[in-house]
């Protein structure tokens, strides 16, 4: 998906189709967003199979849907891939349920990944982003984007307690969860490479499960840690420890590494930012919202309305979806100024790439620190960054990233 947005042109609401790969993989729906920010804030749109949903895109109307559980239940799904039917897993998955359940669970999660508790990790992080930033420094062409998929499991694997031989493994099957019609992830339809890639998820946090208590070891590890989660007076079974750390593996390895690949296709564009961050580090931190901003990688959450709802100007009838477009929130003019340029000394830390409310990213923490440690390092190693090669988009409407990102570096000169 293009994150900057081409020439002005007109746009029929009524022939929109927000599930159009195509828009994302070589298109734009910026411009769309836009018109429907200013002309339409609930767009209601019904597929060719007869599935309907309804769509929120100003910053204040996807704020209030994925903030307020009372009118916008998570509780029959929560991925624009599960409309039409609701989630086999609701009530019992993190992602999946409403307070009090959710906040139980998340709070005892969250307890092991405060921006105090992640603090420690950071040596460790700091030296899995120098290794993997040192073969693009020997001057020939590097994949971000390809080989970026992996950077999240470098720095959580061990987090999570997962050994390195399965990484590449599990790279593999959350990227099919999360883009189940790219080429390179697809395994048969949509429906076939979803299926697979769920059942082998959790079948291997099942057997990982059972591995751990037959051991009776526990090593600290975040996955051991939910071996003793409780939700309210009761622990959870193995199954919703199967299902939750299946969830912690989606999030671990989705957004980051299109955040990455995405905010550095930003920066070889404009040269000119790249020069300003690279002299003044305490930008980075600036440079991490800003990037998070401006790839949204989670472009959108789905919600379901309780009862029939006034929202944007409309009404959501009662059991409606209702998809919250996180890219166009994080371009809407009456949060952010000059929403369409790219700066990283805009203080943009109200966007909305990591959620908002109840579910807002329990890994937060990690992953902004994640990102900080990465660009330190990169602004820190490379004088300049090309592209040596035309980027592909992912082929998805709930991730916006990259496959593709064929860069050339070059070192950095220091005194």
């Amino acid at each position: 998906m293009r994150l900057t947005p081409g020439p002005a042109r007109d746009i029929d609401l009524d022939r929109v189709d927000l599930f159009d790969l195509d828009l994302y993989t070589s298109g734009d729906p910026h411009p769309i967003w836009d018109v429907m920010r200013a002309r339409a804030p609930l767009h209601h749109q019904v597929l060719p199979d007869g599935r309907e949903f309804w769509s929120v895109t100003r910053y204040a109307d996807v704020c209030r849907v994925l903030g307020d559980h009372r009118d916008f239940t998570s509780e029959r799904g929560t991925v624009v891939t599960h409309l039409g039917t609701d989630d086999v897993a609701a009530g019992r998955l993190i992602t999946s349920t409403d307070p009090p359940r959710h906040t139980q669970v998340r709070r005892a999660i969250g307890s092991k990944l405060t921006a105090r508790a992640v603090a420690p990790w950071e040596g460790r992080i700091r030296r899995a982003v120098v290794r993997f930033l040192e073969p693009a420094l020997d001057g020939g062409t590097f994949d971000l984007a390809e080989r970026g998929l992996r950077l999240p499991a470098i720095v959580t694997g061990p987090l999570l307690g997962i050994p390195e031989r399965d990484w590449d493994e599990l790279v593999r099957l959350t990227a099919m969860v999360t883009a189940p019609s790219d080429p390179h992830f697809q395994h048969g339809g949509q429906a076939a490479t979803l299926a697979i890639a769920h059942h082998e998820l959790v079948t291997y946090v099942t057997e990982w499960v059972k591995r751990r208590r037959s051991a009776g070891h526990d090593d600290g590890s975040l996955l051991d840690h939910l071996m003793s989660v409780r939700a309210g007076d009761s622990p959870l079974t193995d199954e919703e420890i199967a299902l939750d750390g299946y969830s912690l593996l989606l999030g671990a390895n989705v957004t980051t590494p299109h955040t990455v690949s995405g905010t550095v296709l930003a920066l070889v564009e404009r040269p000119e930012q790249f020069a300003k961050a690279q002299a003044d580090p305490p930008l980075v931190p600036n440079l991490v919202e800003e990037g998070l901003r401006w790839t949204s990688a989670a472009c959108n959450f789905m919600r379901y309305a309780v009862g029939d709802t006034r929202i944007g100007g409309g009404t959501v009838p009662a059991g409606g979806a209702v998809v919250a477009w996180i890219g166009s929130a994080n371009r809407d003019g009456s949060q952010f100024t000059d929403p369409h340029t790219f700066d990283v000394t805009r203080n943009a830390k109200g966007q909305v790439a990591l959620g908002f409310g109840p579910h807002y990213c329990v890994g937060a923490p990690l992953a902004r620190m994640t990102l900080r440690v990465f660009f330190e390092e990169l602004l820190q190693r490379f004088g300049s960054i090309e592209l040596d090669g035309e980027p592909q988009h992912l082929r998805s409407f709930f991730i916006a990233g990259m496959t593709h990102l064929p860069i050339v570096a070059q070192n950095r000169r220091t005194p």
